[in-house]
């Protein structure tokens, strides 16, 4: 890889530097030639030192002049002369930088351990930069256009997909700032690109099918059945759901009171209300009637003293119990006992062989039922994966690999709060780095209440808008240079721009995300035709055996 030519013509300088630390980051005094108003935080820029290329972020901007007297006494609107005397010499734009990757001669892409010596020049990066530093996606597949920087419109900044997959991430931003579009190109981008096979818990019933837009030129937008009709399967809570929005569920899914157990109850806590003492009295009922204890506690209406007395539990517990569960019989997929093959083994079945599956909820948007569904799939499917795992490592058998497995989930902080993230599987997920090949798309508009230690994992971060202390606070966890960062975000707008950084992405940069139309429909599948009919999943199913 050449050296960077920073020098060339269409390169333009944008300033000098003047000073500046390691820590706290550079100082440049803006070229007077340069309009400020062009020059905004996040934007991106290059120093040139003597050795190293300094790759950084524009963090902050401030006024400053040569002798502060000169402010005391300002020139009027009729003394232009005297005021562009006084911008050419003694007043100036000061520019924050903050460097985020070093390049030696070569090329080579380093940690920034050094800085640049005084009147060091500043340039703006060119298109070829931003390829060098984030990859190229028409080189290599493993890069996926996002979007692209501020003030570059059509300069791609990519994704690594391989190192993206390798730990789990998350797409963070207050309520209307494009979080699912940002996801549904994210996800689109892992189908097209084969970098994992998806399990995508759609509360909204926004990535299967059409979805609604703000936009109103463009309505309604196409979901990943629509584009990827032969790879993608919906299973459905909703079938009628499913139909009236104009598709047809793979599978129907209904869940027996047997499949139930207590492990699945214990995230539904918080949501219920469940003490302690409800939960410890569900493990006696399991002593004695084992996988039927759920369909034993519901139908004792009326008898619950005699049955607290016959299982050795305080009946005020089994009361409780009593109560809070009863509410999941309103589920209509919720029956009282299973027939036929089980919704995991099916799941299992699909994500084997490289299906994705999109588990729509349809109108049974409660949080009750998402936390239920979510963490009863999860827990299998990764024990599943545990198993196939160990096999693998047993036989090292490139056949018995599993294939990468990423479960997208939203309202994240409902499983990953301080208290349920040393429960839940979610959190073990987060914790274990795709130790089983398992990894999390964790989509949240209230960082803050997921626990520090898994935000410390999260691999790569996505973070959209947010105005609350405490979440901006909560998504820089584990993050270096934080402090510059900080002053980025707050300066991000309210759609379609966003702050990547992380473990996929060579350096923390601010993004215009990609837009998600038909130029995106035609790039990521260009022989799409729109189909979603259950036959093309069956048949992409028949030709993999």
């Amino acid at each position: 890889m050449s050296n960077l030519n920073l020098h060339a013509p269409a390169c333009r300088r944008l300033g000098t530097i003047l000073g500046g630390s390691l820590v706290e980051g550079l100082v440049m005094r803006l070229e007077n030639e340069v309009p400020l108003e062009e020059v905004k935080a996040g934007k991106f820029a290059c120093v040139k030192g003597q050795h190293y290329s300094f790759f950084s972020l524009i963090t902050d901007l401030s006024l400053e002049a040569t002798n502060h007297e000169i402010m005391l006494f300002p020139p009027t609107e009729s003394e232009g002369l005297l005021g562009d005397m006084l911008r050419n010499r003694d007043v100036f734009a000061k520019i924050s930088l903050k460097p985020m990757l070093m390049l030696d001669a070569n090329g080579n892409r380093m940690p920034v351990k050094t800085i640049p010596q005084h009147f060091s020049s500043v340039h703006e990066a060119q298109p070829s930069d931003i390829a060098m530093i984030f990859g190229d996606e028409k080189q290599d597949p493993k890069y996926f256009n996002i979007g692209a920087p501020l003030d570059m419109e059509d300069v791609p900044v990519c994704l690594d997909f391989s190192r993206f997959t390798e730990r789990s991430n998350g797409i963070f931003g207050k309520s209307g700032t494009g979080k699912t579009f940002i996801t549904r190109v994210i996800l689109a981008g892992t189908v097209q690109r084969k970098a994992a096979v998806n399990l995508i818990f759609d509360m909204h019933s926004e990535y299967g099918l059409q979805a609604r837009c703000e936009n109103k030129g463009t309505p309604f937008v196409k979901g990943l059945k629509t584009l990827f009709p032969s790879e993608v399967a919906i299973f459905s809570l909703d079938p009628e759901s499913t139909r009236k929005r104009g598709g047809s569920p793979d599978v129907e899914v209904t869940i027996g009171l047997n499949d139930i157990r207590v492990e699945d109850v214990m995230p539904l806590a918080d949501e219920l209300n469940l003490h302690s003492t409800a939960l410890e009295a569900a493990y006696l009922i399991i002593n004695k009637y084992g996988s039927r204890w759920l369909s034993e506690l519901l139908s004792q209406e009326g008898t619950i003293k005699e049955f607290a007395e016959n299982i050795g539990a305080h009946t005020e517990s089994v009361g409780a119990l009593y109560r809070k569960l009863k509410r999941l019989e309103r589920f209509p997929f919720i029956k009282p006992k299973s027939s036929g093959k089980s919704v995991i083994d099916q799941m299992i079945e699909y994500l084997d062989r490289g299906l994705h599956v999109i588990l729509e909820f349809g109108n049974h948007t409660s949080m009750l039922c998402y936390l239920l569904i979510a963490s009863m799939v999860t827990r299998r499917i990764h024990a599943r994966y545990v198993e196939k795992t160990e096999a693998f490592l047993a036989s090292q058998l490139p056949e018995d690999e599993p294939k990468k497995l990423m479960i997208t989930i939203e309202e994240a902080h409902k499983f990953l709060n301080p208290q349920a993230a040393k429960q839940t599987i979610f959190g073990k997920i987060a914790r274990e780095m795709r130790k089983y090949y398992v990894s999390l798309l964790i989509v949240d508009q209230r960082p803050s209440g997921i626990d520090d230690e898994v935000l410390s994992q999260i691999g790569t971060k996505v973070v959209a808008q947010l105005n609350d202390d405490r979440d901006i606070q909560a998504v820089l966890t584990g993050v270096s240079n934080a402090s510059g960062l900080r002053s980025v975000l707050a300066t991000l707008d309210s759609k379609k721009q966003a702050l990547f950084m992380g473990h996929a992405l060579a350096m923390p940069i601010v993004v215009r995300t990609r837009e998600y139309d038909e130029e995106f429909y035609n790039a990521v599948a260009p022989k799409s035709k729109g189909k979603t009919s259950k036959q093309s999943v069956h048949s992409a199913i028949q030709e993999l055996f």
